[in-house]
């Protein structure tokens, strides 16, 4: 390792470091702009300039190499005389505005100036000004502040997979811009805010609401997917006004997908339920706590001892925390119900599983696979930041192979694909099990998936992943058991891609059906008398939408634990609950990592913590055990060994399962469920940032084909009739060839789309 001496400190550094990496492995801060630790080195802001004994010129720390015996000084008069030339170069074109900046306080170009700015310019000529960027609803330009940086072009090209933004032009007239002057719609742009050391790239939803040094930050964990992301969320009083990444190496790095950095606006949405109501004949009355409290024990007691206990149908959403699942589900048992669930989109139960469904292997590690076989999941929309890490490790020569309903476009090499209709999706990985002798059964085997077998076959560490419709497929358990065979003849590692935040955390804790209860699709296919809601939207979320909400239309008694009043049209008491940044608890991520938050604000009205509300409606029947003062006493409860306990609890394994090869209608037109990426949960559901954007508005139409748009003598871009069973719904139509001919995308979670019911089935079109 070489030797070198920097700043009078002698160090021994890793061969192949650069003057920065050793001048931070020493704790010498050196300016700089466009370097980033985990971007390429640009050398283009030249802020870095240092003196290298016996170079003939200042040198840039962030691309110079180290060499041993090298004499570095960071604080010379040589090189600061340096660093304070590019400081006024730097400045020549940049505007004066920083007290009406949203990057004001915070921004790194403020902060260098003051140490080596000059106190005056002499650059008396006209300054540039640079005409403003349409970058869509979530970011917000002001390109005229941009020093040329290049960091949030180095971004797209390769982080997020896709050059949104360029920089063409030479000296002052280079400008950074979309190609063909559209939209930003990568679904992690929103981190070029970060990456931006000027004020040229904010967050469009905060712009002028309030000055960095207002606000005060909390640790948070996303509520969305299995990854957990860790973020800060940014308080002023009781309101939360952004939400900024913490950086996490081994979870979400510095990263933040858009739909974590945006869906705190849901927090102060018009649709939140204020106060607790109940039912009085046709109408909603607002009463406190206590009434509320009372009443829902009362008509739940009435049930229970008409019906019994496994009348009552509890369904809560995955997205719920450790503390709030544990109290649910203790709560339903003490009631005498084993009918309890958070799996809603889940259609096929079938098998005996060893353990709760996780990733297989810690999430930092997705980055190091040689091998990986995708099955069943979109996973760009799904996973953001997951299918940044396949992006790297497919960088650094991984083969990523996919089977899926569609063929997107993942924005990286794929080495083999096997794209076909839902119902096709067992046999063809019946092809691919059968290619590696897996005991799968006997199908021809096509090049296809011969070479997907040959590709696992080889290499070292390798994976299996199931997606979201690989999960909420119909025969979702036949692809878990094929999968689980071609990872055993493979030596690949099993997982699961979870698509909530606390789907894990739910299983450690039993949140489960018990002997004799129905899982979350036989609660509706099988109605219950009454029904405990926590946290969820069945009448969306559910496998079968529509027979869900006719089974909750028709129950005696509904019961909704909910930050908002989405349930008002079915149920008889709703109870407001507080949102994600407004209640401590924890979350378990997919690769089992307990993550624990305290709340950033008070909620919103007469709102409390569900697990308060959980633990007074125990009190309500005087059952034992419901006596906890805080959300750490019920996480001890339920998770005794803390990590220990979930790792006890983890298995992918699967067997009890018959694989059978479906037979389809050749002509017959199937609907792809799969839920869009900003309809994924409540709040998502309610950010008006998300929802405006290219794939907010995207997620609200139905896809197809060219091919099958041609054959229907249907218009791309135009109303579409869309029939199933005795249902039908209106969407628009757009155009997508990465879908297979006879496959219409029509999204799961959708309201316009929910009455159409089950997300994967034969469904009709016509022209409106």
């Amino acid at each position: 390792m070489p030797v070198i001496t920097i700043d009078d400190k002698e160090i021994e550094v890793a061969a192949g470091s650069t003057v920065m990496d050793a001048a931070r492995e020493a704790g010498i801060y050196i300016p700089h702009f466009c370097y980033h630790k985990k971007l390429s080195i640009a050398a283009s802001c030249r802020m870095c300039l240092v003196e290298v004994a016996k170079a003939p010129k200042p040198l840039p720390a962030c691309a110079t190499p180290v060499a041993d015996g090298m004499v570095v000084r960071t604080h010379s008069d040589y090189a600061i005389a340096a660093q304070k030339g590019v400081m006024e170069f730097l400045l020549i074109n940049h505007p004066l505005d920083c007290p009406v900046c949203d990057q004001g306080g915070e921004c790194l170009l403020q902060d260098i100036a003051m140490g080596y700015g000059g106190v005056a310019s002499r650059y008396a000529e006209p300054k540039r000004v640079v005409q403003e960027k349409d970058l869509g609803p979530l970011i917000a330009t002001d390109m005229t502040r941009c020093i040329h940086c290049s960091r949030c072009v180095r971004f797209g090209q390769e982080i997020a997979g896709i050059m949104e933004l360029g920089m063409p032009g030479r000296g002052e007239h280079t400008e950074v811009m979309p190609f063909l002057e559209r939209q930003v719609a990568s679904e992690v742009s929103g981190n070029v805010i970060d990456l931006c050391p000027v004020g040229a790239l904010t967050s469009k939803p905060f712009r002028f609401s309030a000055r960095p040094w207002e606000l005060s930050r909390r640790r948070a964990v996303s509520p969305h997917d299995g990854l957990g992301a860790n973020l800060a969320v940014h308080v002023k009083g009781d309101r939360v006004y952004r939400a900024t990444p913490l950086d996490n190496e081994a979870v979400n790095e510095c990263w933040l997908a858009d739909r974590d950095r945006y869906s705190y606006q849901a927090i102060d949405s018009d649709d939140r339920l204020l106060a607790p109501m109940v039912r009085d004949g046709g109408q909603w009355l607002a009463v406190d706590w206590r009434q509320a409290l009372a009443q829902a024990a009362g008509a739940l007691k009435v049930i229970r001892d008409t019906h019994g206990g496994d009348a009552i149908g509890f369904v809560a959403s995955p997205r719920q925390t450790v503390e709030e699942l544990h109290l649910f589900q203790k709560l339903a048992r003490a009631l005498g119900s084993e009918s309890i669930d958070s799996r809603l989109e889940r259609a096929d139960f079938t098998g005996r599983r060893d353990g709760v469904e996780w990733l297989g292997m810690p999430v930092a590690d997705l980055g190091d696979l040689d091998r990986c076989l995708l099955i069943g999941s979109s996973v760009r929309k799904e996973q953001p930041l997951i299918a940044q890490r396949l992006r790297q490790a497919v960088k650094k020569g991984a083969q990523l192979s996919v089977l899926h309903c569609a063929d997107d476009d993942l924005l990286c090499k794929v080495a083999g694909k096997l794209i076909g209709r839902p119902s096709e999706l067992v046999g063809l990985l019946a092809q691919v099990a059968g290619a590696v002798a897996a005991g799968a059964p006997a199908v021809p085997v096509s090049a296809a998936a011969q070479a997907i077998a040959d590709s696992l076959k080889s290499g070292g560490r390798k994976a299996v992943l199931l997606g979201a419709v690989a999960q909420q497929h119909p025969a979702a358990s036949q692809l878990h058991a094929l999968a689980q065979g071609i990872a055993q003849a493979t030596g690949a590692t099993l997982g699961f891609l979870i698509d909530a935040a606390d789907q894990v955390g739910a299983g450690v804790v039993n949140c489960r059906p018990g002997q004799g209860g129905a899982n979350a699709a036989a609660m509706f296919s099988q109605p219950k008398k009454a029904y405990v809601i926590l946290g969820a939207e069945p009448e969306l979320e559910a496998a079968d939408s529509a027979q869900a909400r006719q089974a909750l239309d028709a129950a005696e008694l509904v019961i909704v634990l909910n930050p908002f009043r989405a349930a008002a049209d079915y149920a008889d008491v709703m109870l407001p609950i507080a949102a994600y940044a407004e209640s401590a608890g924890s979350f378990v991520n997919m690769e089992g990592r307990l993550q624990t938050f305290r709340a950033a604000v008070a909620p919103r009205g007469a709102a409390r913590p569900a697990w308060k509300v959980l633990r007074v409606l125990g009190n309500q029947f005087d059952l034992p055990g419901f006596d906890q003062d805080s959300a750490e006493q019920v996480l001890a409860e339920a998770l005794p060994e803390g990590e220990a306990t979930i790792r006890a609890r983890l298995g992918n394994g699967i067997d009890g399962v018959t694989v059978a090869l479906p037979a389809t209608a050749a002509n017959a037109i199937e609907r792809l469920g799969e839920t869009p990426i900003y309809q994924l949960d409540a709040y998502t559901r309610r950010a008006p940032a998300l929802q405006a954007s290219i794939d907010g508005q995207a997620g609200q139409c139905a896809a197809a084909s060219a091919a099958l748009i041609a054959r229907l003598g249907l218009a791309a871009g135009k109303p579409v009739k869309i029939r199933l069973g005795g249902a039908e719904t209106v969407l628009r139509l757009l155009r997508d060839d990465g879908l297979p001919d006879g496959v219409v995308r029509v999204p799961g979670s959708l309201a316009a789309a929910s009455r159409l019911g089950a997300r994967y089935a034969e469904i009709s079109l016509e022209k409106m």
